[in-house]
Parts: C-alpha cells; structure tokens; sequence
C-alpha cells in the first residue's frame, strides 16, 4: 500500500483551501482538483494520524455512487484524468485520490438524511420523542429502522466548529423555498435508492449527509462525496440488532475509541494507536469490497 498522504503538496495548480479530508485546487477558472487525503476528522477535529489507504477507499466509493445516482440529478464529476493537470512529480499525489470536478456554488447547508435511530438522533429522542423536532412513534429501540427516512439538515461548520441542525423552515429561509423542497426531495430520493441497493450486498446506511451546489444556470447539483464511509454509517445486515449499537464499516469505530479514552473533543486530536489505524483502514476497505466487488 503507498504510503498514507496527510497533505497535498502541489504546486503546479493554486491551492483554493484545505477542508476536513479533502485538499482543493484551481484547475482555471471553471474547474477543481479535490485530492482526497488519508487525514480523519473525529467530532469535528483532525487527528493527526492519517488512516492508510483511506483516501483511495473514499474516492472510489464516491466514484461509484456518482455513477450509479446520476439518474436522478447532475453531479460534479468532469471526467478528466487527474493526473493531466498536475506535474509529471506530482502525479503520484493524485492518482487514485483525486478528481477533477466542475466549479460550482456550495449551498450553506448539509442535507441529513436518517434512516435508523442512532447517534444523535437516538439521544434527541430519548430526551424529546422527536428527531429535531419531528416528531416520532412511542416505544421506539436504538439501531432500530425509522417508519420512513428523516431529512433533517444542519449548517456546515468551519473546521473545529460542530454543525448545527436546522429545522426545514430555516433552510426555506436560506435558500428559497422552491430550492429547499429541491434538495429535500433529492436527498431523500439519493439515500432511498444507495440503501436499497447497499441493503442487496449486506450493508445497511443508517444515515449519511449529502452536499450539493448550483452552476450558472442555477441548476442543482451533487457535489463534494456522496455515501462514503465518512459521510454515513454503514453497518454489516448480518450483525444488526435492534437495541443495540451496530457494529460499524465507517469511522465510528475510531469514535468508539475516542470515547474511551481522556479527550475533551477539542483540537489537537489524540494520536491514534497501530492497531486503530490498522483495523481502521481495514473498515473503509471492508465497505469498498462488499460494495462494488
């Protein structure tokens, strides 16, 4: 396996900002090179080991769910080989890692979609009997399938900051309410459709967050990664019990970790242990495997 990248280091193209994972680059005026790194954010905060392989694994998962969505609305996706528009010594920070996407304008908001009661979700029920502010049969368990799939959207955060959940009257405020009912239907349909087909090759996608954005003619499309490991919960069907708190293919098995240990949750991060790092990197491979092959 190469060795794990934690930071893109090109210089051919201007660097356009550093998020979470992904490091973005101008590639002219109307397109990007997002790299998508091995660095792993946990409760908002880099940690400072990179997981190897992560990267790749993230890249090629996103590629595929572009892909296979792509029916149901336009995508970032360009085509181009990542590696034309970086220097030959720069191509081996790209391959596999990098894409090569239209430049479009982000909405300000992440749209959340839950299909099982867990997280979050299961402690704002326990405490309310809704999930931000939806409201919710009684007698509900933990782990355990909602009647119907939640979108429920929250603010992006800056790095180090905690996204904030929004009720849908506030994304209507902040975007329109024509386009608001855009990206909820998407959403819903996007998450619908992966957890149908993730179901057939034996992961369940509990939840997972969806970005999208507009281009000059304001038409709505999905961008930044879709599905990945990152963005959702993927738990093993053949492991799930109801009541209990999945075993998962995703970075909340470092969560789980995280949780173990003295950490207030605030910047710098923890340094993570070989072994984490390696059943880590094994998670996200696992999730790559059942999926595609």
């Amino acid at each position: 396996m190469p060795q794990p990248l934690f930071e893109a280091s090109i210089t051919s193209l201007p660097l356009l900002g550093r998020g979470k994972v992904r490091d973005i680059f101008a590639v002219g005026g109307d397109k990007m090179l997002i790299v998508t790194t091995d660095r792993l954010s946990a409760f908002d905060v880099i940690l400072p080991d990179p997981i190897p392989g992560k990267g790749a694994v993230l890249t090629a998962v996103a590629d595929f769910w572009f892909k296979k969505l792509a029916h149901i609305l336009p995508n970032q996706l360009t085509g181009i080989d990542p590696e034309t528009v970086v220097a030959p010594v720069e191509r081996d920070q790209v391959r596999g890692r990098a894409i090569v996407v239209k430049k479009l304008k982000p909405l300000p908001i992440e749209a959340v979609v839950r299909g099982y009661l867990i997280g979050s979700g299961w402690k704002d029920y326990q405490a309310t009997g809704k999930v931000c502010g939806i409201p919710l049969p009684a007698g509900l368990q933990m782990a355990q399938q909602l009647p119907e799939p939640l979108f429920t959207p929250s603010t992006k955060a800056e790095i180090g900051t905690h996204d904030e959940n929004i009720d849908y009257a506030a994304v209507e405020k902040t975007v329109g309410p024509v386009l608001a009912a855009q990206v909820r239907d998407a959403a819903l349909q996007l998450y619908s459709e992966a957890a149908a087909y993730a179901l057939t090759r034996g992961i369940i996608i509990a939840d997972t967050k969806f970005e999208f954005g507009l281009d000059a003619a304001g038409t709505l499309h999905l961008i930044d990664e879709v599905l990945t490991p990152d963005s959702s919960r993927f738990w093993p069907a053949d492991t799930y019990e109801v009541g209990t708190s999945p075993a998962s293919f995703d970075k909340q098995f470092v969560r789980d970790y995280l949780e173990t240990i003295d950490w207030n949750k605030q910047a710098p991060g923890p340094r993570l242990p070989a072994g984490i790092l390696e059943k880590t990197s094994a998670k996200y491979r696992e999730a790559l495997d059942r999926l595609i092959t």
